[in-house]
C-alpha cells in the first residue's frame, strides 16, 4: 500500500488517499483499489503537521500489517459482478514440485543453451514445460494441452503453431537431452546400473495411415492401428536411462542390440547385468551380451522349449519346495544356441548358462482362469467362424484345429463343421502352468537371487502401464517421424520426474496417486491478486516435505505464489 497524491487540475487542490497497487491478470496491467479515503491536504494540515509524513508511516504500517501470515483479507464483491466472456480463474499450483525436479534436472539450462544459437523466436524451455507438466497432470493432445496453458503460473505468449515447431527442435536434440538428464540424475540421485532392466511395447495411433514409424505389427492390446515400437531401459531404482524408437512391424528381439550397443558406447556403464523377458532370450541377443563382456538373466519361453528342457521342469526330481505353494530348483546346463554370423549363415555355439526354475501355485491358478476364457472364445470361434478374423481370434486360435486365414483379409476360411479344440495342445500347456525358466550367465548367484533380479522387471512393466495409462502417451495423434520422437522424448521426460517425484516420497505412493493429488492442488482467482485454495490431502503434505513446499495455504497472492515458483527453479 502506498499513499496516493491526486492533484484537481481546476481547483489545484490535492486529495490523498492510501491505495493498494496490484497487477491485474486478466487485463495484463496494474490496477488500484483505494483502501482508504483520507481528505484533501490542506483540510489535513489543520489537523497534522505533516499530514504526507504521517499518512505515508500509516501506509507503510499497513502494508506490513496485510503481509503478515496471520493478517485477515477482505473484499467486497457486488452480487451483480459478473465473469467476462471465456473467463477461467482456476490455476494449478501441484506442478511446483514437478518444477522443482525440472529444474533441479537443468532441463531449462539444456534447450536454452541449445536454442541460444539457432533463429527460433520461441522459448522452447517454456513449451517443453508447458507438454512435459500437462502430459503428468492433464494428459492430452499438443492442442488440448496448448488450450490449457493457461492453468499454469508460467509465459503463455506463444502460439500453437510455435509448439509444432519446437516438436523438430525437441527430436533434433532427443538424444543428447537424454544423456544429459543422465549425467544429472547420477549426480544428484546416484545411478544404480549393477542390474540393467530392458523390455519393448509397442502404442498404437489414431490414424489407419502407415507411414514413417508406424507400421502394423503385432500390438500388445491387440488392436488393427499402427503401432511404434518403444525399447526402454531403466536402472535397479526403477528411474529410466534410455529409450529407442522402432518402426511397429520391428520384432521385439530386433531392438535389443542396437539399444545396448548404444548404451554401452554413449552413456558408459562398464559391465552390466541385463535383465529382460523371453522375448530377448534369442541365440544372437545371448552371443552379443556376452561377447560385450556383460551378463544376463533371461526367462525362456516354456511352453517353446525344446523337449528336453521340458522333460526337466516337470521332472519332480530336484525341487525344494518353500511352504506348499512354492518349489524351485536349477542346474548348471552348456546350451547350444544358433547365431547368426556377420555373413548370415548360422552357426552353432555353446553357452555355459544356470537355469533357474520355479513353479508358483498361484501363478498356475491364474493360468488355468484365464485359458478358461480364451477356451471358452475358442468354442465361440468353432461354432461362429464368420463373427471373427485373425486379429480378434488372438490367443483362442492357437487352440483350434484345422483353421486357415485369408491372407489379405484375416477372415477364417475354414467351415466351423471342420474346426475342432486341439486337445492334445491343451492338455500339454496345462502341465507347464505355473512353471517359469529363468537362463543366466551369473552362474555364481543362488537361486533366490536369479529369481529375485528377474522379479524386478515389474518395475519396468509398470513404467510402460505409467504411460499408457496415467499418462495417456496414447493414441499417439502426430504423424511426422520427428514430431513422433518429440512426442516420446516428452514423455520419456515425464516418466523420468515422475519416477523421481515417487522416489523422493520414498516410494509411499503410487504414481498414480501422486499425480492425483498434484492435480487437485489448484487455486482460483478471486479479486485483485488473491488466489483461494480448497484441496489438501496426505499426499501433498508428504511431497511438500520432500520438496520444502507449503501445500496448505488457504490464500496466496500472485506475487507469493510467483515467489514460491522461483524457489523451484534455483
Amino acid at each position: 500500500m502506498f499513499l496516493r497524491k491526486s492533484k484537481n487540475k481546476k481547483t489545484g487542490r490535492t486529495y490523498l488517499s492510501i491505495v493498494h497497487s496490484y497487477w491485474n491478470s486478466e487485463e495484463k496491467k496494474t490496477r488500484s483499489s483505494v483502501i482508504k479515503s483520507l481528505g484533501y491536504l490542506d483540510q489535513l494540515e489543520k489537523e497534522y503537521d505533516d499530514p504526507i509524513a504521517f499518512f505515508t508511516a500509516e501506509a507503510k504500517s499497513m502494508e506490513e500489517q496485510r503481509l503478515k501470515d496471520d493478517a485477515c483479507v477482505s473484499f467486497d464483491i457486488k452480487r451483480s459482478e459478473v465473469l467476462a466472456l471465456n473467463t477461467d480463474n482456476h490455476k494449478n499450483f501441484g506442478y511446483t514440485a514437478l518444477s522443482k525436479i525440472y529444474h533441479d534436472l537443468g532441463i531449462h539450462t539444456f534447450l536454452s543453451n541449445r536454442q541460444r544459437h539457432t533463429n527460433e523466436e520461441y522459448d522452447a524451455d517454456t513449451i517443453m514445460k508447458m507438454l512435459v507438466f500437462s502430459r503428468l497432470l492433464a494428459p492430452a493432445s499438443k492442442k488440448k494441452s496448448y488450450e490449457g496453458r493457461t492453468h499454469f503460473f508460467e509465459k503463455d505468449n506463444y502460439s500453437l503453431d510455435d509448439v509444432y515447431r519446437s516438436l523438430t527442435f525437441f527430436s533434433r536434440h532427443k538424444n543428447s537431452l537424454q544423456l544429459w538428464i543422465n549425467d544429472k540424475i547420477k549426480e544428484l540421485y546416484g545411478r544404480d546400473t549393477s542390474l540393467v532392466y530392458y523390455d519393448v511395447t509397442n502404442y498404437y495411433f489414431e490414424t489407419d495411415k502407415i507411414e514413417n514409424f508406424r507400421k502394423k505389427g503385432i500390438s500388445k492390446e491387440h488392436r488393427p492401428n499402427p503401432i511404434v515400437q518403444m525399447g526402454l531401459f531403466m536402472d535397479n531404482k526403477g528411474i529410466p536411462i534410455t529409450y529407442q524408437l522402432f518402426p511397429g512391424n520391428t520384432n521385439d528381439c530386433l531392438t535389443y542390440r542396437p539399444n545396448l550397443g548404444r548404451i554401452k558406447k554413449d552413456y558408459g556403464l562398464g559391465k552390466i547385468v541385463v535383465v529382460a523377458d523371453k522375448g530377448m532370450t534369442t541365440g544372437d541377443n545371448i552371443w552379443y551380451t556376452l561377447s560385450a563382456g556383460d551378463g544376463y538373466v533371461f526367462s525362456m519361453s516354456v511352453r517353446g522349449a525344446d523337449k528336453e528342457l521340458k522333460g526337466y521342469v516337470l521332472n519332480e526330481d530336484g525341487y525344494e519346495w518353500l511352504g506348499t505353494e512354492y518349489k524351485r530348483k536349477s542346474r548348471l546346463y552348456p546350451r547350444t544356441i544358433q547365431v547368426t554370423a556377420t555373413n548370415g549363415k548360422k552357426m552353432k555355439k555353446t553357452v555355459d548358462e544356470k537355469q533357474v526354475i520355479f513353479y508358483s501355485e498361484k501363478y498356475d491358478k491364474r493360468a488355468k482362469a484365464e485359458r478358461a476364457a480364451t477356451l471358452a472364445k475358442a468354442q465361440d470361434l468353432i461354432a461362429n467362424p464368420g463373427k471373427y478374423t485373425r486379429s480378434t481370434s488372438y490367443g483362442a486360435s492357437g487352440y483350434v484345429k484345422n483353421m486357415e486365414f485369408d491372407k489379405e483379409t484375416g477372415e477364417i476360411l475354414t467351415p466351423g463343421k471342420i474346426l475342432e479344440l486341439d486337445m492334445e495342445k491343451i492338455r500339454e500347456d496345462e502341465a507347464l502352468d505355473g512353471y517359469y525358466v529363468l537362463a543366466t550367465s551369473e552362474y555364481k548367484e543362488t537361486d533366490d537371487r536369479i529369481i529375485e533380479m528377474y522379479r524386478g522387471l515389474w518395475k519396468i512393466e509398470e513404467s510402460f502401464r505409467i504411460t499408457k495409462s496415467d499418462l495417456e502417451a496414447r493414441p499417439v495423434f502426430v504423424s511426422r517421424e520427428d514430431h513422433i520422437e518429440a512426442h516420446f522424448l516428452t514423455c520419456f521426460v515425464s516418466l523420468v520426474i515422475a519416477r523421481i517425484l515417487e522416489m523422493k516420497t520414498e516410494h509411499k505412493y503410487s504414481i498414480g496417486r501422486l499425480l492425483s493429488s498434484l492435480a487437485k492442488s489448484e487455486c482460483t482467482h478471486i479479486k485483485e491478486n488473491y488466489y483461494l485454495f480448497s484441496y489438501y490431502d496426505d499426499v501433498l503434505k508428504d511431497i511438500g516435505d520432500a520438496f520444502s513446499i507449503k501445500y496448505n495455504h488457504k490464500i496466496l497472492t500472485l506475487k507469493e505464489i510467483k515467489n514460491i515458483l522461483g524457489n523451484t527453479k534455483k
